[in-house]
């Protein structure tokens, strides 16, 4: 009979400090029945494999803890004070600006991501507009990105870094350039825009110790 995960040591990997820790049968949680059907009956090497290396906290985001309580106020003040519609998953640097002359027209949907310096613009003086600018669900908005007003961004989407965005972005597309264009369609992304691939690849350099 093949034995029981239970009790065999866990190591988180590398990238944690090769520490190691046991592996209680009761903490597997139901959403993931695959590790505990695939370790069955496998040593302990083989559960180490099996955990995924992630990249070392670094720089600011060792300050996680400061940051979530910096971005919490500055959501509070977008959204109490200015009447912004920015979902409680929604994620966004401190640095992201959405603008404040046209505020109820910003509109970020749930588990989305503003980088730092990206620009959710809601309204043109030129052409007296003031429009609704919309991130749907599950988007990433890069770096110093700018999201013209009344332009839609669809579920899934990435927004390249330094994109200019004058057009609705359609479902699951990468966009780059001025203006932006799409340059990949069908993309299969989760929360966050983050691309299926990207665990593989975090996992892959963090065990090279390359991050």
């Amino acid at each position: 009979m093949e034995e029981s995960p239970r009790g065999y040591a866990l190591k988180r990997g590398e990238c944690e400090g090769r520490e190691r820790r046991s592996l209680d049968a009761n903490t597997i949680r139901d959403d993931a029945p695959t590790l505990s059907r695939q370790s069955a009956g496998k040593g302990s090497d083989d559960l180490i494999q099996a955990s995924p290396c992630k990249a070392k906290r670094r720089g600011l985001n060792r300050l996680w803890w400061l940051r979530l309580a910096l971005v919490g106020i500055k959501r509070t003040v977008c959204v109490r004070g200015f009447g912004m519609d920015i979902h409680p998953s929604a994620e966004f640097s401190l640095t992201a600006r959405f603008d404040r002359t046209f505020p109820i027209g910003v509109h970020v949907g749930e588990e989305s991501y503003v980088a730092f310096e990206a620009c959710i613009l809601t309204h043109d003086r030129t052409r007296g507009a003031y429009l609704h600018t919309r991130i749907e669900p599950h988007c990433f908005v890069g770096a110093r990105s700018m999201i013209l007003p009344g332009v839609r961004i669809g579920r899934g989407s990435i927004v390249a870094a330094g994109a200019i965005v004058t057009k609705d972005v359609p479902e699951y597309c990468i966009v780059a350039g001025n203006p932006a264009q799409i340059i990949r369609q069908g993309i299969a992304s989760g929360p966050y825009g983050r691309l299926d691939s990207a665990d593989e690849l975090e996992t892959t350099l963090a065990a090279a110790g390359l991050t």
